[in-house]
């Protein structure tokens, strides 16, 4: 389990490094590079919540984690980590199905209100993680 939970936080790591880069690009304008930054973030967006999911979640789900107290905050927080997962979801298929003509004034907000999703993710994941270590947050 423990290459599946650094394969979780490279992608994470991955992704946060990404929406720092995007959000520096403030103000954001509908330009090919921007784009192209946005549907870069996106991938690894994508990339991460499957990691997630792959890594950490359907191990738990196989049955392969036996310690009770790892299922029961694993149990506790699955909603929460779904409701992220549907947030991000969203914001995944606005952006890539959307022009940034049609949507760059919204970009700013919508990337805010995502930063405190993965914030909220990030927090769920590592009391999962730390409940795996032994550890408790």
């Amino acid at each position: 389990s423990r290459e599946k939970l650094d394969a979780l936080v490279t992608a994470r790591t991955e992704t946060l490094a990404l929406l720092a880069e995007l959000a520096d690009r403030q103000p954001f304008q509908p330009e090919p590079a921007m784009e192209k930054a946005l549907r870069k973030f996106c991938d690894a967006l994508i990339d991460y919540t499957a990691s997630a999911h792959f890594q950490l979640y359907r191990y738990l789900a196989d049955n392969k984690e036996r310690r009770t107290s790892v299922l029961t905050i694993a149990d506790e927080l699955y909603p929460k980590i779904v409701e992220t997962t549907d947030t991000i979801l969203r914001f995944n298929d606005k952006y890539e199905a959307m022009s940034l003509d049609n949507s760059i004034e919204f970009l700013a907000v919508d990337l805010s209100n995502l930063g405190e999703c993965i914030a909220d993710r990030i927090q769920y994941e590592d009391q999962v993680i730390a409940a795996m270590n032994g550890r408790s947050l």
